[in-house]
C-alpha cells in the first residue's frame, strides 16, 4: 500500500463527502429541484452501487479471504461479513429520529416556507444543529466505503466516489432544508450542511488508523464485504424509494439499468 495510493482514496472520499454542498446550492439557487434528472440520477447511482457490490466488491473480498482460510471458511465469513454491513448501517438508520434524518428527503420548492411558518421554526435551532449531525452520522460509514474500495483499487474507488457524489447531491438538499427551517438563515443552512460532508474523509482517516494495525487478509476481505452490505443497503433502503418518489418507476429503473451498464463497461474497460 504506496502512499499515493492512500492519499488518491482519501481525495475519492473527500470529493464524495463535500458533494452534500452541491446539493445545498442547488435547493439554494433553484427554484425548482429538476425531478426527471434526480429520479435518473439517483436510479444511476443504485445501479452503479448495486452491480458494483455484488460483481466486483463481494467476489474480491472472498478472494482477500481464501488468501487465509479454506474456501467454505473464506465464502462464509464473506456472507456473515457482507451481512453485517447491512445490519451496521440499518441500525444507524434506525437511531436517527425521522425528523433530523436526512435520508427523509425534501424539495428545493421546500425552502419557500411562509414568513409565519419560518418565524415558528427558528425556535428550533437545536434541531437544525442535530440534522447536520445526523447527515454525518450517515455518512461516517459511506466514507469507510469509499476510501477502502479506493484502497483496494483506485479505479474502483473512482466509480464508487462518484454513485456516492451523486447520492450526497440530493441529500445535502435534504438537509439544507430542515437547517433552513430551524433558523431561517440560508448561510447557515449551507454551511452545516457543506461541512456536515466532511464526516465522510473523517471516517476514512479514523477508519485507516484505526485497522491499520491490525489489516490482514482476512480484516480487509471482512471489510470489503462490509461496504458490499452497505452500499447495497443504501441503494434499496434510500436511493430507489426516494427515485420512485421524485419520478415515474420506469424512469427509476432505466437510472439503475444505466448505471449498471456504465459500470459493467467501466470494469470491462478497465479490467478492474
Amino acid at each position: 500500500m504506496t502512499t499515493s495510493t492512500v492519499l488518491l482514496a482519501f481525495g475519492l472520499t473527500l470529493f464524495a463527502g463535500l458533494s452534500t454542498g452541491i446539493g445545498s446550492a442547488m435547493a439554494f439557487f433553484a427554484k425548482k429541484t429538476s425531478t426527471h434528472f434526480l429520479t435518473i440520477s439517483l436510479g444511476f447511482s443504485a445501479g452503479v452501487m448495486l452491480y458494483v457490490s455484488f460483481i466486483d466488491i463481494f467476489p474480491k473480498a472472498r478472494e482477500a479471504m481464501a488468501v487465509s482460510l479454506t474456501a467454505s471458511r473464506a465464502s462464509l465469513f464473506t456472507t456473515v461479513s457482507f451481512f453485517g454491513g447491512m445490519i451496521f448501517i440499518a441500525l444507524i438508520d434506525q437511531l436517527v429520529p425521522e425528523f433530523g434524518n436526512p435520508h427523509e428527503m425534501h424539495d428545493a420548492q421546500e425552502m419557500d416556507i411562509d414568513e409565519a411558518e419560518r418565524k415558528k421554526q427558528q425556535s428550533l435551532m437545536r434541531m437544525g444543529i442535530f440534522a447536520a449531525l445526523a447527515i454525518g452520522i450517515h455518512n461516517f460509514p459511506e466514507g469507510i466505503a469509499t476510501f477502502m474500495a479506493g484502497l483496494a483499487s483506485p479505479k474502483l474507488g473512482v466509480s464508487i466516489a462518484i454513485a456516492i457524489a451523486i447520492h450526497n447531491i440530493p441529500e445535502g438538499i435534504a438537509v439544507s432544508v430542515p437547517v433552513f427551517y430551524a433558523t431561517g438563515s440560508r448561510k447557515k443552512a449551507f454551511w452545516l450542511s457543506f461541512l456536515s460532508g466532511l464526516a465522510e474523509p473523517a471516517g476514512a482517516l479514523i477508519g485507516f488508523f484505526v485497522l491499520r494495525a491490525f489489516l490482514s487478509p482476512v480484516l480487509f476481505g471482512a471489510v470489503f464485504a462490509a461496504v458490499a452490505g452497505i452500499m447495497v443497503f443504501i441503494s434499496l433502503d434510500e436511493l430507489l424509494p426516494t427515485a420512485e418518489k421524485y419520478g415515474e418507476h420506469h424512469m427509476a429503473i432505466l437510472g439503475v439499468m444505466s448505471g449498471m451498464a456504465v459500470m459493467a463497461l467501466s470494469l470491462i474497460l478497465l479490467g478492474a
